[in-house]
């Protein structure tokens, strides 16, 4: 199902250069500042005068440069680049009840991941998002995206001490997600995505996390745009199942695969809108707008431009910033040339009986 792609139309600037609009945004994650990374470090130094105050500040502050990067890139969503978590898990479990933390856990070579347990039944406390959702809503000039860490993936990326399985517990962080969710949108948010890596590691588990997307939804109106995000992974695993999901856009990384599983999807029905990776998260290079104009034609392969979303393929906090910068920068360029040559008839487009016609058609 879909639950409204409609509300896409909503986040057209007033001052949009086309007739055709292709939504730009990012998945998330930025590259924090380095003088941010140092302020973290002063705040956990007892010696210093640096103190929680300061490093609240210094986030805000982090906060601010980022959301104006991504609206001077032009992008027609933006979020803070996630300046204030260290780490998608870690990040939720310390705001939700039930969770406790024991030490790092090696997970690669000489990686660690402070993976938390599930110690009692989870419970919705505080706000997790919406003071920083607020922050940054008054600070751009354009419409704010919220990642949310999905149920699943924090469920499955923990340890489960206190439930029978895994399945009941993503259920009862999905009831929390919901309430987050209605807090946020309380505030004024319009875009939500529920980030769920885990399912690309454990595919099989589709219905779960379709169940968990269902109570996420419930009572959420059909104006507030709900992305799902998933990483790289086995996607005709998931598809056609995720039609089934109550979401109004479902995110791939397909770009650093060289979209050799574009073609899962490009059956005519397709039901969400795509968003489509179409630069590189893991390569230090910046794409070349013609490079980026063709990964966007990719899309085309699957849904017409009023359901394409395009996006990086993932987070982008791993790349250096100014990295990170131009490929948001040509990204946007991309795109606006190719809705450009859309309004002039000059590319072909699925159309509704799965042959291809001129977008003017």
């Amino acid at each position: 199902m879909s639950r409204n792609p409609e509300n896409r139309e909503g986040f057209r600037p007033e001052d949009h250069p086309n007739e055709h609009f292709l939504l730009t945004t990012v998945v998330g994650s930025y590259p924090k500042p380095k003088w941010l990374n140092r302020a973290s470090d002063l705040a956990e130094d007892s010696d210093s005068k640096f103190d929680a105050e300061d490093l609240t500040e210094a986030h805000d502050d982090a906060c601010r440069v980022i959301t104006h990067e991504h609206e001077r890139a032009g992008l027609d969503t933006v979020v803070d680049g996630e300046m204030r978590r260290e780490e998608m898990v870690e990040f939720f479990a310390e705001r939700i009840e039930g969770y406790e933390f024991n030490g790092p856990v090696k997970v690669w070579g000489h990686n660690y991941f402070d993976k938390p347990s599930v110690v009692d039944e989870v419970e919705y406390d505080e706000p997790w998002l919406v003071d920083e959702f607020a922050f940054t809503d008054a600070v751009a000039s354009r419409p704010v995206k919220v990642p949310i860490t999905g149920p699943y993936t924090l469920a499955n990326w923990s340890f489960n001490e206190a439930y029978d399985d895994n399945e009941a517990l993503a259920y009862d962080l999905a009831d929390l997600v919901n309430e987050e969710v209605e807090k946020l949108v309380e505030a004024g948010a319009r875009y939500v995505q529920i980030d769920e890596p885990a399912l690309a590691t454990t595919p099989d588990d589709h219905a779960i996390v379709g169940e968990c997307l269902d109570r996420i939804v419930a009572g959420v109106p059909e104006d507030v745009r709900i992305g799902l995000h998933v990483c790289y992974g086995d996607y005709s695993r998931v598809y056609p199942e995720i039609n089934d999901y109550p979401i109004d856009e479902f995110d791939v990384e397909l770009c650093n695969g060289d979209y050799e599983q574009i073609d899962v999807f490009a059956d005519g029905a397709f039901a969400p809108d795509l968003a489509l990776g179409v630069v590189d998260a893991h390569v230090a290079e910046v794409e070349s707008v013609e490079e980026i104009k063709a990964n966007i034609r990719e899309g085309l392969k699957v849904v017409p431009p009023e359901k394409l979303t395009v996006s990086p393929d993932c987070g982008l906090k791993l790349l250096p910033r100014e990295i990170a910068y131009g490929k948001m920068e040509n990204l946007v360029r991309a795109t606006r040339e190719l809705e450009a040559e859309l309004d002039a008839g000059e590319i072909e487009v699925p159309a509704a009986d799965g042959t291809t016609a001129p977008a003017d058609d």
